[in-house]
């Protein structure tokens, strides 16, 4: 059907009042229908591993009830797959579930690059390599749409940290906001082409995601093609004139805020026309028509759930194993030490918090696998400090057994939506456990549940390694299938492991307040960890399995190519094992000698395959020009330099098999806008840490720095937190942290959560209750600048 021209029709018969109408939200989840022209409401609802369906007291927050549904593995889990075709089939799953909650949308898949492992939400995100989140991403959104259902990319664009994220400004050079920041999103679009995608809280050199033209309009839609809507993150509407004139759709929540009263005064004075709204009200309706035709309901929930647990299975990353896994099971003596063994963690904190249909546990898990075992706690779930005499309890059950079971990892009130992490480090109470029941028993087995990239002070001292991540509400079974080798880890890190926090190249510049400076620019992940010849914890790609696998006969179509020509990468892989397992092969580009400075590689293929023992396959993989391009600043567009380039094949980015050198004829010569001379320690990095001097970066960026802001007047924009240097605001905040922590006393793990998000989020987002209009916002903000009378009469 062409929904498109219907929407057309539709919007012919509608007022502009309704027309305004349309472009903010009706409520918390749902967009306004109109009865009298066929146009029904919808919902949209949270994700992005699972449904999040809100009925009552809803909010973006993760605070509220929501309906029971399968809860997923996060995407720090599911991106170790490396698995395209089982994000699809994950992503199909989802589209019925949605369809048998009657949702409109799927508010996800998050996709924001993982700049530090710091990030408070890296749980939601999917990896350090644009690429592999792109291509991931795409099936992911391929899957829940082909089920008639939408999804939500998020958060467009450069959105990496918690602190300050509603009204931080992301300061970063151009080529790194197009090589890394956006490459995932382009990607996305190109393949996917999801139905709505979600403008970020933050700013992007100084103007906010949600009005910014060039973002929104002319990379997105002009350059991408994208065709379809772009909604805000709810509350990220700062100026409703720059927004719906910069290539805004849709404002969320929208409770009666009054944004349809300032479009239609727009359109009475000239500022907007009606040939605008209507290009916008197109959309809108055809968003709301093509939802409206979703596949048959084939929801199965206990299909899911195995789903689920097959998803777990896949993705879980082996990072160490000194031949005590797999547990044999049969006269084997074993502790299980942990907390996390009865009650996992197995998902974020925040709006993606799930209410998962069932959970289960490791624990259950493995005696229904009828494996005995002696349990100690050795930890509360929520504990931070050591408890003495848990430990020592857990020691105790420790010694003597010929296998220790310890589950451990980062609880909530480590890793949030709403803050960012403080260190790598995991608990004292994890780590203490662990050092303390290692020197007890050699025999040591830890299993991690954790979000991101955590140190590992006692890896020396233990057996084996599995990093489950966040898995799911079927995580239990999983691990058990893992540790028993009923299911083989196949699963390869999508992000580093470094030594130290201080080893991050974003370190000196991560969590500050307001502005950021991205000033590593291109040098993340692994693009930095390699290129700098950091030693690392466990290096990005990496994953044992309990096969081992051999690569041979490497082959290329040929020596020397056009920019513009495909080159078809081939080689056999050979399962040398005893058992079936899987393996991921990477192909890594490398430019030798190039003029501008550059990652020493970059991942530009992948393949995942099954291999049965003593079974080879070939594998074909296939570059065109996008491989050996760069992003040049000079011409605004993507280059090929001619020169030589490696082709490396490997296990991950540290364990490269085979390689060869092929000539590359580019595209052209072009200006290097950036050189040696003006920013050197991009072309050399520093053996120590990343410290980029401000005019190199200035240099990179083509502009000075961003000045801070002044902390008066304040405006609708300023975070409540500001407030505090006047006496009316100290009272205020008060009063308002008071009122959100009432509404988590039962949920004592959310309280750092909402303290933090309270501060950090500005005057204009009390608009989103429904109670106050932007009209009331201002009226608040001229009382808080001195002028009583003023805002009292906006607040009428």
């Amino acid at each position: 059907m062409d929904y498109t021209t219907k929407a057309r029709e539709i919007a012919g018969k509608m007022t502009q009042q309704e027309k305004a109408l349309l472009c903010s939200g009706k409520n918390f989840w749902q967009l306004h229908g109109f009865p009298h022209l066929d146009v029904p409401e919808i919902m949209v609802t949270d994700g992005p591993h699972g449904l999040r369906k809100q009925m009552a007291s809803p909010d973006n927050l993760g605070l509220g009830g929501s309906v029971p549904a399968t809860c997923f593995p996060a995407a720090c889990t599911t991106a170790c797959s490396f698995d395209p075709a089982l994000l699809e089939e994950m992503g199909v799953a989802l589209g019925q579930e949605c369809i048998k909650e009657n949702v409109a949308v799927l508010l996800g898949p998050a996709i924001n690059h993982k700049r530090s492992p710091l990030c408070g939400r890296n749980f939601e995100y999917v990896s350090e390599d644009p690429y592999l989140t792109g291509k991931l991403a795409s099936r992911l959104v391929s899957g829940i749409q082909s089920q008639g259902v939408g999804t939500s990319v998020k958060h467009f664009a450069a959105n990496s940290q918690e602190k300050s994220r509603v009204v931080s400004d992301s300061v970063l050079d151009e080529r790194a906001l197009r090589e890394i920041y956006l490459r995932q999103f382009e990607i996305v679009v190109k393949e996917s082409q999801p139905w709505t995608i979600m403008a970020a809280y933050n700013k992007l050199n100084g103007t906010y995601c949600a009005e910014n033209d060039w973002l929104l309009h002319q990379v997105a839609r002009q350059e991408w093609g994208y065709q379809n809507l772009f909604v805000t993150d709810w509350g990220a509407l700062s100026r409703v004139e720059n927004a719906y004139l910069s290539g805004l759709d849709l404002e969320m929540p929208g409770p009666g805020n009054g944004t349809d009263k300032i479009i239609l005064e727009m359109l009475q004075d000239g500022r907007m026309t009606p040939e605008q709204l209507d290009v916008i009200a197109i959309r809108l309706l055809d968003l709301i028509l093509k939802s409206q035709h979703p596949q048959p309901n084939r929801f199965d929930p206990q299909q899911s759930l195995r789903l689920a647990q097959k998803v777990a299975e896949e993705s879980a990353v082996l990072l160490k194993n000194d031949g005590i896994l797999p547990l044999s099971g049969k006269n084997q003596s074993i502790a299980v030490i942990g907390t996390f063994a009865k009650q996992p963690r197995y998902q974020g904190a925040g709006s993606s918090r799930i209410n998962p249909i069932e959970l289960d546990n490791a624990c259950e898990a493995l005696i229904a696998k009828g494996l005995a075992f002696e349990y100690a706690d050795g930890y509360l779930s929520e504990q931070v400090s050591g408890n003495d005499d848990a430990i020592a309890q857990a020691v105790k059950v420790a010694t003597g057994k010929d296998v220790v079971l310890v589950f451990a990892g980062l609880p909530d009130s480590s890793e949030s939506e709403g803050f960012d992490r403080t260190t790598l480090s995991l608990p004292e109470s994890h780590n203490r456990l662990i050092e303390k029941v290692a020197a007890a028993n050699p025999n040591v087995v830890v299993i991690l549940q954790c979000g991101s990239a955590v140190t590992m002070p006692w890896l020396d001292g233990v057996k084996a390694v599995l990093l489950m991540y966040l898995s799911g509400c079927q995580s239990g079974k999983a691990t058990a299938n893992l540790l028993l080798g009923t299911a083989n880890p196949s699963g390869k890190l999508a992000e580093t492991f470094p030594k130290r926090l201080e080893d991050t190249p974003c370190h000196a510049y991560f969590g500050q307040n307001k502005i950021i400076d991205y000033r590593e620019s291109i040098f993340t992940g692994y693009r930095y960890y390699d290129s700098a010849k950091k030693e690392v914890l466990f290096p990005f790609g990496f994953g044992l399995s309990y096969s081992r696998f051999e690569y041979s006969d490497l082959i290329v179509s040929a020596t020397k190519l056009k920019a513009t020509d495909k080159l078809v990468v081939s080689l056999t892989v050979k399962n040398v094992g005893s058992v079936p397992g899987k393996e991921t092969v990477q192909l890594y580009v490398a430019p030798l000698n190039p003029t501008v400075f550059k990652a020493e590689k970059e991942l530009k293929s992948f393949a995942k395959i099954l291999l049965l023992p003593g079974e080879s396959r070939k594998i074909e993989m296939v570059l065109d020009q996008n491989a050996f391009s760069y992003y040049n600043v000079a011409i605004h567009d993507w280059h090929v330099e001619t020169g030589k380039y490696a082709i490396r094949v490997g296990a991950s980015s540290r364990d490269i098999r085979l390689h060869t050198i092929i000539e590359v004829k580019g595209t052209g010569s072009v200006p290097i806008p950036v050189t040696k001379a003006t920013a050197n320690v991009y072309y050399a990095l520093p053996t120590g840490e990343m410290i980029v001097p401000e005019e190199q970066f200035v240099a990179l960026l083509g502009h000075p720095l961003p000045l801070p802001g002044k902390a008066k007047p304040f405006t609708p924009d300023t975070p409540i937190g500001d407030l505090r240097a006047t006496l009316l605001g100290k009272i205020f905040v008060s009063a308002v942290r008071k009122g959100a922590s009432k509404q988590v006393k039962n949920i004592p793990d959310m309280k750092k959560m909402i303290e933090s998000m309270v501060l950090d989020m500005p005057l204009r987002s009390m608009s989103m209750t429904g109670s106050m209009t932007k009209q009331k916002v201002l009226g608040i903000v001229d009382i808080f600048n001195g002028h009583l009378i003023r805002g009292l009469k906006k607040m009428k």
